[in-house]
Order: C-alpha cells, then sequence, then structure tokens
C-alpha cells in the first residue's frame, strides 16, 4: 500500500518540474490527482506522461473564476479533497532600479495571489485532516541580486503557512512550505533571458552551493511527499530548505 492510497491530490504549476515530478511519485504512492498549467498543450501533454488516475486542467491561479472551475472539478471527480500542492509560481528577474508595475503586479499575482486563490477555492472541499503543501525558495533566507520582488512574494507564501496554521487547525488542515534552491527545472527557460545569460547566472549562484550542484525536482518531491502525507502528521507552519545548504552553510 502506497503512502498516499486512498488519498486525492491538487497540484498547480504540476506540467512540469517539481510539480510534475509530485503529481508523478504522488500517483506512485496511490493518489488520484488533479493538475493545472496555464498551457492546455502542456497540461494534455503532461496528463498523457502521466497516464491513469491523473485528470488536467487548463486554469490561470491568478484567476478566482478559473480556480472555482477547478474546484467544481475537484467535487464532481473527487467528491473531497486531501492534498493541495500549492506550487505554480514564476520567477521575472531585473535590477531594482527598473522594477515596474507589470513585474510586480505579475509576480504578485501568480506566486502570492495564486496562493491565496487556490486555498481558497478548495477550502470547503478539504477533509480532516488534510496537507497544504506550499512552495516557497530559499531566497528568503539569502539575498539573491536581482530577484526583489520574486524573493518577496516567496516570503509572503512563508508567512501564510504560519498565519493558516494557526487559523486551520482547528478544522485539522496542516499548512507547510518547501523552499527549493537551485533546482533544474524549465522555470530558468521563462525567466526571459538568453541561453547564455541564464547559465552564466546559473554558474554564480552555484558556487554558493555546498552540495556542488543543481538538485533534480525528483528530490524536492520526495519533500512535498513527507509533509503530505501522515509521516509529518506533527508539522504545522514548518519550511523545509531543498538548496544543498545554500542558506544555512
Amino acid at each position: 500500500m502506497g503512502k498516499l492510497t486512498g488519498k486525492t491530490a491538487l497540484i498547480t504549476g504540476g506540467t512540469t518540474g517539481i510539480g510534475f515530478a509530485t503529481a508523478k511519485l504522488f500517483l506512485e504512492e496511490g493518489a488520484r490527482v488533479l493538475i493545472t498549467g496555464q498551457n492546455s498543450d502542456r497540461v494534455t501533454s503532461a496528463v498523457s506522461t502521466l497516464g491513469a488516475g491523473v485528470i488536467g486542467v487548463c486554469a490561470d491561479v491568478s484567476s478566482v473564476s478559473e480556480m472555482a472551475t477547478v474546484a467544481e472539478k475537484i467535487k464532481s471527480e473527487f467528491g473531497t479533497l486531501d492534498i493541495l500542492f500549492a506550487n505554480a509560481g514564476i520567477a521575472k528577474p531585473m535590477p531594482f532600479q527598473d522594477v515596474d508595475a507589470d513585474n510586480i503586479d505579475g509576480q504578485l499575482d501568480v506566486n502570492f495571489k495564486g496562493v491565496i486563490y487556490s486555498i481558497q477555492a478548495v477550502l470547503p472541499l478539504l477533509n480532516n485532516p488534510s496537507s497544504i503543501v506550499m512552495t516557497s525558495t530559499t531566497m528568503i533566507e539569502k539575498g539573491v541580486a536581482g530577484m526583489s520582488i520574486y524573493a518577496a512574494t516567496k516570503a509572503a507564501v512563508r508567512s501564510l503557512a504560519r498565519t493558516l496554521s494557526a487559523e486551520f487547525a482547528e478544522k485539522g488542515i496542516r499548512v507547510n512550505t518547501i523552499s527549493p534552491g537551485l533546482v533544474e527545472t524549465p522555470i530558468y527557460s521563462k525567466l526571459g533571458l538568453s541561453e547564455e545569460a541564464v547559465s552564466e547566472w546559473a554558474g554564480q549562484l552555484l558556487a554558493n552551493v555546498p552540495a556542488s550542484r543543481f538538485g533534480q525536482p525528483e528530490e524536492v518531491a520526495k519533500a512535498v511527499l513527507f509533509l503530505a502525507s501522515e509521516g509529518s502528521s506533527y508539522m504545522l507552519g514548518e519550511n523545509i530548505l531543498l538548496d544543498g545548504g545554500m542558506a544555512t552553510i
């Protein structure tokens, strides 16, 4: 029997990277999974690759109405929900002096408001007990030039986990966060930078990682599984760093 046998899960941003790896692991552990993504082609491809037990919905987490549609789909397919992995996020690196309203609003809408809207949409469906896991970042612990707005939105997610842990405890809903560091995911190809610039920037950051390598999405997925399962039943409001020692050593 898997660690999530009989459980239902929603994973936002589940078509690539950490979200996809987590969906794959959840399915292997016996869960039924619904994934969301903004790109319909990627949603279709992810569902095809993951196979039986997964449902895909094209939805933008920054839209209240679209997340309400996701909740309706969960209700019709699963009835209730045991796990929410609020993982969808974007990064738009920019020197602070150049930060404008579009840069702020874009990251705030997805990284913070999107987490709020995702939780609000499925809150009536969450069982007692259940688990919410949010994706933050190691950059809330260690400053990285050019990532001011991204890190601030993710710090807000970390703070939200503490507050909601207190608010939801009586409902049997545990809330925790993961904070990945440098992990090999497609997010780097979506930064709006040239491949050469991304490679140079990643190399500079890697010099600060004691483990001397990038993490893998599958490694992060194992931590999400732990927080989603009964193995972490006494953890509330906690944050797990998965950064090769970047922010600690």
